[in-house]
């Protein structure tokens, strides 16, 4: 945790900020009279610890009082540096979303002119507002753990549900998500009938995991029926993910043109259906890992698009 030395903002692009201690930050769009809210990178944030750096290497013969390297927050004993892009940060009031890390400098740039140099290229982050309020100089600023995605599993066979066959799949569907830092919410097996899944699908929603995989039951057997359970608890499409999963299975083989799974949402939670075998469902999640993630956060709505 680190606290806020500075609020700076500027007129123009490319010129020195002033410290005003105290600002309006808002939504999607950065400080209040800022010029550089708006754009891709609507606050910019730059360790105190950097500038001192700076002005000892200069030997004290360069002025460095705050924003003059462009920085909207100077920052006190947080290490950005080990910030990831992803990663969330509360600033006073105001929830942020680092965005980048470092940038090209611009020619001609007052602040190089007046400083000889400007860090900001190389040590500066950036960031987009996700909750607005006021950010002041003193207050706290530190990142915000993120709440861990969660999956249910549903398991589809009437083998593995009497007890006569390993539920393979649905453990290796575990063990991935777990790989990718999902905490598992729930794992259930049902019976191949229509109405068992389909209620065991909509219990599963009911407690909101962000997504909800299920295995088995995709194929044109008699009893294969998860994909018409699935589109009955459906609240909004989402064929994207399954056309994915087909468009790469059948790379590999032919036969992937015979699987009928789906991909929806009801309420915030992701269904998707995979395949029985587990070989085809460690490809299939191979595919939609990691960008079924951002279709998470956009559920969320922690993402803008």
């Amino acid at each position: 945790m680190g606290k806020i030395a500075a609020v700076c903002i500027s007129e123009k692009k490319g010129t020195v900020k002033k410290d005003i201690g105290r600002c309006l930050v808002i939504k999607g769009f950065g400080l209040a009279g800022d010029a550089h809210a708006g754009s891709e990178r609507q606050v910019s944030l730059l360790p105190a610890e950097s500038v001192r750096r700076f002005g000892e290497l200069t030997q004290g013969k360069v002025e460095l009082p705050a924003g003059v390297f462009g920085e909207n927050l100077l920052t006190e004993g947080l290490d950005l540096e080990s910030l990831c892009v992803g990663d969330r940060i509360r600033a006073g009031e105001a929830l942020m979303e680092i965005t980048q890390k470092g940038k090209t400098c611009h020619t001609n740039c007052e602040i190089r002119n007046i400083a000889g140099d400007c860090i900001m290229p190389r040590e500066g982050v950036f960031a987009m507002v996700l909750e607005g309020g006021y950010v002041s100089a003193g207050d706290e600023i530190a990142p915000v753990p993120e709440r861990p995605l969660s999956v249910s599993i549903l398991t589809v066979s009437d083998r593995a549900f009497f007890g006569g066959y390993e539920d393979k799949s649905g453990q290796l569907i575990a063990d991935i998500c777990v790989e990718n830092g999902f905490h598992i919410m729930d794992r259930a097996i049902c019976c191949d009938d229509e109405d068992k899944v389909r209620e065991s699908l909509i219990r599963l929603c009911d407690a909101s995991p962000d997504i909800l995989f299920t295995s088995g039951g995709t194929g044109f057997s008699l009893r294969d029926r998860v994909p018409e359970a699935t589109m009955s608890v459906c609240e909004r499409n989402a064929p994207g993910i399954a056309e994915a999963i087909r468009a790469y299975s059948m790379k590999i083989t032919p036969r992937a043109m015979l699987s009928r799974g789906t991909s929806v949402i009801r309420r915030r939670t992701v269904i998707v259906n995979l395949p029985g075998s587990p070989k085809a469902v460690e490809e299939c999640l191979d595919v939609i890992f990691p960008t079924v993630f951002h279709g998470i956060k956009l559920l969320r709505g922690e993402a803008d698009k």
